[in-house]
């Protein structure tokens, strides 16, 4: 992975249409101390200013520069999306990326920004910064800057928005951030009904490691799984897997179909958990699709309504977790918290179903292929027990060996 400070700056757009801004931003990173690479992702053949030609860029498709320029724009701008991912990925200094665009070229340019690891600067100059960016930025952290005016020609306002973020960039790139305390870094998934496990997890780990804690709202697994995959993420206490339920039943937060893949590909020592698989997630009460009418439901917060997943569910969701367990080929232990998976779901609870939990449970045992490294635990504990909080460190010592 490519450090702060350790090459240059890529500063990527359409150089037919906005090339004068792209070289503005250059220009101002390069009298800011930064080396710069300029990339021209136009979706037409021409000549152009940029260091890397769109030619070039294209021929990093799997369909070669014919898939790109194909004289649809609608089919040019995602095959020229994934050439420069391909492009992207394919450089080895990468330090930090300056993308700017309209609602085409963010779409063109964030991919590559995605795949990139996180830590390396991601700044996006874009008209569309300033509505829902979820689909751009997902779980990376690419900084979305708001262009104000359009991305149509340098004027006073444009000048200045886009020579803020060359600085901002030109800071990143050209400084190094003092390394952190050598401790392996352990993710943690935590939501708000399973907060006094992950705390007391955190807290008899000590010192021993860098603990990163995810907040499992959909955003926060992918992120989670994201670090896995860059190698910044040693080790897992996957507490929290609520996202599958809403991914499978319908919710707000929902995981991807990718949940788990990290795991899967890595091999990291991995220890999950049940934690708050008895929850759906949805908005205010009146956002709640009509077909629930009936179920049981919780008011979290006037914002947040949470639906108890049924029996049914139950036995869905487990199916998809014993399914992704079973490609992981890494330590691991998976925990089941018999006296309740959130603090919703114990005796005298809202969401307390021990039926429900049980075909969890059961169907888990069944499900997951158990070797000795992948090994699912039955334990008589609710979630948020201190011994289950026990029970979950010595599963994570015993994966490290």
């Amino acid at each position: 992975m490519v450090t702060h400070g350790a090459g240059p700056a890529y500063v990527i757009g359409t150089y037919d249409t906005k090339g004068a801004e792209l070289e503005y931003a250059a220009e101002r990173l390069r009298a800011a101390g930064a080396e710069v690479v300029t990339v021209d992702v136009s979706t037409q053949r021409g000549g152009s200013a940029a260091d890397v030609s769109a030619e070039e860029v294209a021929s990093h498709h799997p369909g070669d520069v014919d898939a790109v320029f194909t004289g649809d724009r609608g089919t040019a701008v995602s095959a020229m999306a994934e050439a420069l991912e391909r492009f992207i990925g394919s450089r080895s200094d990468v330090a930090g990326v300056l993308g700017l665009g309209g609602s085409g070229g963010t779409a063109v340019i964030t991919p590559a920004m995605r795949a990139l690891p996180i830590g390396i600067g991601k700044i996006m100059v874009s008209t569309v910064a300033s509505g829902n960016v979820a689909p751009y930025v997902d779980a990376s952290d690419i900084a979305m800057w708001y262009s104000v005016t359009d991305v149509a020609g340098l004027n006073r306002i444009s000048r200045r928005v886009i020579g803020n973020a060359a600085h901002a960039l030109a800071g990143i790139v050209t400084n190094e951030i003092p390394a952190a305390e050598d401790r392996p870094a352990v993710g943690l998934t935590m939501f708000g009904v399973t907060t006094p496990c992950v705390t007391a997890v955190v807290e008899r780990l000590g010192d021993t490691v860098d603990p990163l804690v995810f907040h499992a709202t959909g955003t926060g697994g992918r992120a989670m799984e994201k670090l896995v995959d860059d190698g910044l993420v040693s080790s897992v206490f996957d507490i929290s897997t609520t996202e599958v339920c809403d991914m499978l039943v319908g919710g707000v937060m929902a995981a991807t179909e990718d949940r788990l893949g990290a795991i899967a590909r890595t091999q990291v020592p991995y220890v999950g958990s049940c934690g708050a698989l008895d929850m759906v997630n949805f908005g205010a009460p009146a956002t709640v699709p009509s077909q629930f009418v009936g179920r049981t439901f919780y008011e979290h917060n006037p914002q947040v309504t949470l639906m108890r997943t049924t029996r049914e569910e139950c036995v869905e969701i487990a199916r998809f977790l014993a399914r992704k367990l079973n490609a992981c080929e890494g330590p691991v232990r998976f925990l089941l918290p018999t006296g309740g998976v959130s603090a919703l779901d114990a005796p005298g609870q809202a969401f307390w179903d021990s039926e429900a939990d049980e075909a969890l449970f059961a169907t888990l045992e069944a499900e997951v292929e158990q070797t000795d490294q992948r090994r699912v635990v039955r334990l008589p504990h609710h979630v948020n027990d201190p011994e289950f909080a026990d029970a979950l460190v010595s599963a994570w010592q015993e994966v490290q060996k």
